[in-house]
C-alpha cells in the first residue's frame, strides 16, 4: 500500500514552524511514504513562496510543493521551471507541464503530480479539463495526483468526478477551510474538497480577524498581516493500492 500524507495551505512564519516541527514525526507516525504540501503562502507576508522557504519545506518532509494563484509573488516563473518538485499550477498563461507537474520517483513506485487551478474566480488561462487531459496521455504510471486549487466547491468537485477513473487523487487547496467530505469517488479516486490551512487558528483564513473586518465591514484599503497564536496543520492521508493505483481510504488529518 502506497500512503500519501497531503498538507493543506501552508501560511506565513507560523506555519512554516509547524511543518518544522511536527511533519517529520507526522509521516512517521501515519506510515507515508510521501507528502505534497501546498506552500504558496509560506512567506512571511502571508502570500507566495521563494527557493530558499521551498528548500527548507522540503529538508522538513515535503517531497513536493505545489502553490497556486500566488505563485508569483516572490519567484518568477523559470523557478518553477527550474525546480522539479516545486510546482506552479500548469494552466496558467504562463505556464505549462513544465511549470506545473513531475514525475516522482519512490523505488517501488513512481507518482505523477500535477498543479491546477480552478477557473472559477481565479485567473486560469486554459481550462484545467483539457490540461489535465494533456498531462494524463503522457503518464507511465498509475498513481496519479491532483492539487486543485480553487475557489468553487462545485469546480472542485465536477473536475474530481471528471477525473475519477484516472487520478488516484484529486484533493482541493485554495479556501484554508478544512472540508468533512474526505472519502473516496465511484472508480478509487480519493478526495476532499479542501485539505485547510497549516497556520494561525484564531484568524480569518490566516489573517489577523480585525484587518479582515476592516476591509470586509467597512471596505477601506487595508493590508493584511498573518495572525499570530496557536497554529494548526491540516491535511489529508490518502492510502492507495500498489498495484492498481486506486485509492482506498481517505481520512482528514488535523494536528495542533
Amino acid at each position: 500500500m502506497l500512503k500519501i500524507l497531503c498538507v493543506g495551505d501552508v501560511v506565513g512564519d507560523s506555519g512554516t514552524e509547524l511543518v518544522r516541527r511536527r511533519l517529520p514525526a507526522l509521516k512517521k507516525e501515519l506510515g507515508a511514504q510521501m507528502c505534497i504540501l501546498n506552500g504558496e503562502n509560506a512567506d512571511t507576508s502571508g502570500t507566495g513562496i521563494h527557493r530558499s522557504l521551498a528548500e527548507e519545506l522540503q529538508r522538513c518532509g515535503a517531497d513536493i510543493v505545489t502553490t497556486g494563484n500566488h505563485a508569483l509573488r516572490r519567484a518568477k516563473p523559470s523557478f518553477y521551471e527550474e525546480s522539479e518538485t516545486v510546482l506552479a499550477p500548469a494552466n496558467y498563461y504562463w505556464s505549462s507541464l513544465a511549470h506545473g507537474s513531475c514525475l516522482y520517483d519512490l523505488g517501488r513506485f513512481s507518482v505523477a503530480v500535477l498543479d491546477l487551478s480552478g477557473a472559477s474566480f481565479l485567473d486560469a488561462a486554459r481550462s484545467p479539463y483539457e490540461v489535465f487531459d494533456e498531462f494524463y496521455s503522457r503518464c507511465e504510471t498509475p498513481f496519479v495526483v491532483v492539487d486543485f486549487h480553487g475557489e468553487a466547491t462545485a469546480e472542485k468537485l465536477a473536475f474530481a468526478y471528471y477525473a475519477a477513473q484516472r487520478a488516484s487523487v484529486v484533493f482541493g487547496t485554495h479556501t484554508h477551510v478544512q472540508t468533512a467530505d474526505a472519502g473516496v469517488l465511484p472508480g478509487g479516486c480519493g478526495y476532499i474538497t479542501d485539505l485547510g490551512m497549516t497556520g494561525p487558528t484564531q484568524s480569518v483564513i490566516g489573517v489577523r480577524p480585525e484587518l479582515a473586518i476592516q476591509k470586509q465591514r467597512l471596505h477601506l484599503p487595508t493590508r493584511f498581516e498573518v495572525a499570530s497564536g496557536p497554529s494548526a496543520l491540516c491535511g489529508a492521508l490518502f492510502s492507495l493500492d500498489e498495484k492498481s493505483g486506486r485509492c482506498l481510504s481517505a481520512e482528514a488529518v488535523k494536528i495542533l
